[in-house]
């Protein structure tokens, strides 16, 4: 008994058909469940159902958990404008901002983050530069930004 192609020709160990794995496979820990909102007309209460994903050691490649966690954007920054001693009290609306972790302005991290939900979350500004300068959110996808998402104003005597 041996491996053979399908010509007939034997295959040796040395010269298996196989490659390196770019995407290996983990082991999930503990079980996994998703949270989907409820449809619209259901009848059902306010609020998401969850369903278990992937059980306690169910097998899984690496990119299919990769593209479980999306990437938050950015879709507005209120307010805009504030002064360059930082302290303003600002709302970013988007998508997928519930796993945020950290929010910049211009590499300067703000204080006071309060994720409030999905498409919303809350921080206050750091002292900056006058000028424009770049939002910048951290989550577990990497970094996103919005380019001059946010303009210090010179304050009055300056």
């Amino acid at each position: 008994m041996g491996l053979y192609r399908q010509d007939g020709t034997r295959i040796t160990k040395a010269a298996f058909p196989a490659a390196a794995l770019d995407d290996p496979p983990v082991r999930v820990t503990e079980d996994v469940y998703v949270s989907e909102p409820y449809g619209r007309g259901d009848g059902q209460p306010e609020g998401s159902k969850r369903f278990l994903l992937y059980p306690a050691g169910t097998i899984v490649a690496r990119s299919a958990v990769g593209r479980l966690f999306t990437a938050a954007s950015i879709d507005s920054v209120s307010p805009a404008k504030g002064p360059a001693a930082g302290g303003t009290v600002i709302t970013i609306k988007g998508a997928d901002l519930d796993g945020v972790s950290a929010v910049t302005f211009g590499g300067a991290a703000g204080t006071d983050l309060h994720v409030r939900s999905a498409t919303e979350l809350t921080v206050k500004t750091p002292p900056g530069t006058a000028g424009a300068v770049s939002v910048e959110l951290a989550d577990d996808s990497g970094a996103v930004s919005k380019a001059d998402g946010f303009t210090y104003e010179a304050t009055a005597g300056s």
